[in-house]
């Protein structure tokens, strides 16, 4: 298992709001290069606010889930999968976000074993965003247009907004004080020291 070191501040991972999180995943995507920071705030905040209010359901057919190790190399914590549909958790990733939230004293925020819950809620809506009519609608509610002529307009998918979508969602339905985006912002600055030796 990679070692991780805590990160020195989580204080000031703390302090980063999950919004600033968002924009700042927005902002480290290819296709985001050059956009104004204030649109990629915008397009977090909506998102956010369309994944926390995405109603808890009960899944039709639930995905198979199956456990390994290498989520920490990948920098995931689990990865959805459409065909078949599956879930796959990685548990060194898992178990070092849980370290990482004891040592940061963050267990108000995630409480034991909310980490893998929130993984789980988190690809549940990968899986809605894929084969359900919430893709169009987050797609309405972020309103970037690709096309305008007259009154018609087609909307553009804004890539980055269903991992966010999903991040709020998970926190919602898992009662967290924190997006699992914390968890992440975490994860990497703790393994970044460990990459440099």
């Amino acid at each position: 298992m990679t070692p991780l070191a805590p990160t020195a501040d989580g204080a000031a991972l703390a302090a980063v709001d999950d919004v600033e999180y968002g924009a700042r995943l927005l902002a480290g995507l290819s296709l985001h290069e050059g956009r104004d920071p204030e649109l990629l705030r915008h397009w977090a905040a909506v998102a956010f606010a369309f994944g926390a209010a995405l109603p808890a359901r009960a899944q039709a057919a639930t995905p198979r889930i199956v456990e390994s190790d290498g989520g920490l190399e990948r920098g995931l914590l689990a990865r959805y999968t459409s065909r078949p549909p599956t879930v796959e958790l990685y548990t060194d990733t898992l178990d070092a976000a849980e370290r990482l939230v004891d040592a940061h004293g963050w267990r108000d925020l995630f409480p034991r074993g909310s980490v893998r819950a929130a993984a789980l809620a988190h690809e549940a809506v990968h899986e809605r965003l894929h084969h359900g009519p919430e893709r169009a609608a987050l797609k309405r509610a972020l309103g970037h247009p690709v096309l305008s002529v007259g009154r018609l307009r087609v909307l553009a998918h804004v890539a980055g907004a269903e991992e966010l979508a999903a991040h709020a969602h998970a926190r919602a339905v898992c009662g967290l004080g924190r997006s699992p985006l914390l968890l992440s912002a975490a994860l990497a600055a703790s393994a970044s020291p460990a990459r440099e030796k």
